[in-house]
């Protein structure tokens, strides 16, 4: 499948004492990067859960940090599906530089299940996501 990517700009905020990118913000960054790519596709996570009672969890992932993000770096959050089954998906993602994809700051491979709201159990991914 195809990627999609979203733009990440390092702040002074997003950084430890060391001047690097605290490892928790790594996972914001995919996160949002997940959100706009279900928000690219006509949906929203607010819209799932009041419409249909959907709601998606993070069941695995997996991260590796290949080198330090540092403040004002433009970056990029990509996403691209690797498994999409019937209640869940699993993605690929990586935090990169604008400018220069091969510069890897992390990658991450995270599964990602839909639940109904009302008893938090596996249930279909809704029909857009499944394209």
């Amino acid at each position: 499948m195809t990627e999609f990517a979203v733009p990440v700009r390092i702040y002074y905020e997003d950084t430890d004492a060391s001047g690097v990118v605290y490892h928790a913000n790594y996972l914001r960054y995919f996160e949002r990067a997940r959100t706009e790519w279900v928000r690219a596709r006509g949906l929203s996570h607010e819209r799932l859960r009041l419409e249909r009672g959907l709601a998606f969890t993070v069941a695995d992932m997996q991260i590796a940090f290949v080198k330090p993000a540092r403040m004002d770096d433009a970056l990029e959050a990509t996403v691209r599906v690797a498994e999409c089954r019937r209640a869940s998906l699993v993605f690929e993602q990586e935090l990169r530089a604008q400018e220069r994809p091969q510069d890897v700051r992390a990658r991450a491979r995270v599964r990602v299940a839909c639940v109904d709201l009302g008893g938090f159990k596996p249930c279909a991914l809704p029909a857009e996501l499944q394209a």
